[in-house]
């Protein structure tokens, strides 16, 4: 959830090492030149047509293949929209069995979603499906509140994945929980996972506890 190990904000940690930036380069265009150039993109298609066109085309499908990836044609629909379903979020921690927690279809777990010992050393691994089109910049964030005052806010890239039947998973950086007096207590949180369209996938609210020792 994007503690430091003393429990503090930590803003540089807004953007873990994961994250990166990319930018387009656009074309100048001369100020006194009238003529309005625009590129013409054609119609848009889904992942499935542009699949199936050329498809006896050998050295096309390879290409294909370099680019997009071994799509999986059964996961692959007519939506142009790629859809991204999390199934779950697991908490591992040396020596312990993992912490499996499934996500309600509403994302609001009822009442406390679980609990973590003060200073101990984590790590959140998300399990999720894509399915009908290539999901491009998957992105997870987090931000964390204690009596109403943000303590801790999370960004990491997750990446670029393509429809399949099978489940994708990923593993987050290890963290460290706050300890000390003001360390424990019940926090509420906010997770959000949303692509480089901005379109989000699912929104989670919930609450859990920093306590002396895991339940």
């Amino acid at each position: 959830m994007g503690f430091d190990e003393k429990g503090h904000d930590d803003e540089s940690g807004d953007e873990k090492g994961s994250m990166a930036e990319r930018s387009i380069a656009g074309t100048e265009v001369d100020e006194d030149d009238d003529v309005e150039r625009k590129l013409d993109l054609g119609p848009q298609c889904s992942l499935k047509e542009q699949l199936e066109k050329d498809k006896d085309d050998e050295s096309l499908r390879r290409w294909k293949e370099q680019l997009l990836g071994s799509v999986n044609i059964n996961s692959v629909g007519e939506s142009l929209e790629p859809e991204v379903k999390i199934l779950s979020l697991a908490i591992k921690s040396a020596g312990r069995d993992d912490i499996v927690l499934p996500i309600p279809e509403d994302g609001n777990p009822e009442g406390l979603w679980f609990t973590l010992k003060e200073g101990s050393r984590y790590r959140l691994v998300f399990t999720f499906q894509v399915s009908h089109n290539i999901v491009s910049g998957l992105k997870y964030t987090n931000t964390v509140w204690k009596t109403g005052i943000k303590v801790d806010s999370t960004k990491e890239m997750i990446g670029t994945f393509s429809p399949q039947v099978e489940t994708y998973t990923h593993e987050m950086p290890e963290e460290t929980t706050p300890s000390g007096l003001f360390a424990k207590g019940t926090y509420s949180a906010k997770s959000k996972f949303v692509d480089d369209d901005k379109k989000l996938y699912l929104e989670i609210n919930y609450t859990f506890d920093i306590r002396k020792d895991w339940i």
